[in-house]
């Protein structure tokens, strides 16, 4: 028996989110409508409606439903610092740490040369004019502790260094709570690297 076109056409469509296969994507059709068509229905309206309605903040690039998000049209925010960041995920993860009062940069990526993305994917462009606005004085690297991570941070600490800007990175080491036995070695010789005093 072949299968609706529809339902393909929806199957194919949720193979597009990260780590869904065939074979999940193809469970996932088949329960929201056998056995959820309205949270399918919620699903569909929500989607269209979010992509109807956000775009991306004129100042930081994260996403926003108006030409400011909310952090940046914030007088509480510390415009002298501008944490960069890889992801709008990423950023809501600093915000809630609640030890961070400044504003942001999501690049929406990292470098990523065998993927085809370079500076001009991660608007390293808008990410220079929004830093040598002449209010920011220190940009504060976030990107990830991966490889693309850690090329997208020495770059775009080269490029913003160049601009007479102080730049720094955010620390590595032991999680809090962490147990040194159940630590992997490099982490541990990272957080004996970038010790301080006390």
């Amino acid at each position: 028996m072949k299968t609706p076109s529809s339902l393909e056409g929806l199957i194919a469509a949720l193979r597009c989110l990260p780590g869904v296969g065939p074979k999940s994507a193809q469970r996932m059709a088949y329960y929201l409508l056998q056995r959820d068509q309205a949270g399918a229905a919620r699903l569909s309206g929500s989607l269209a409606q979010a992509l109807a309605r956000i775009r991306h903040c004129e100042k930081c690039n994260s996403f926003a439903e108006q030409p400011l998000c909310e952090l940046c049209s914030s007088p509480r925010r510390d415009a002298s610092l501008l944490c960069v960041v890889e992801t709008p995920a990423d950023l809501l993860m600093m915000e809630q740490t609640r030890s961070y009062s400044g504003l942001y940069f999501v690049l929406m990526g990292a470098l990523s040369p065998l993927d085809g993305i370079g500076p001009r994917e991660i608007h390293l462009d808008r990410l220079v004019g929004r830093a040598a606005d002449g209010v920011v004085r220190e940009a504060i690297l976030a990107t990830n502790f991966t490889v693309e991570g850690e090329a997208t941070a020495h770059y775009v600490g080269e490029l913003l260094r160049a601009r007479g800007l102080k730049v720094t990175r955010i620390a590595r080491g032991l999680p809090v709570g962490g147990e040194l036995e159940h630590v992997d070695s490099g982490t541990l010789a990272q957080a004996v690297q970038e010790r301080r005093e006390v």
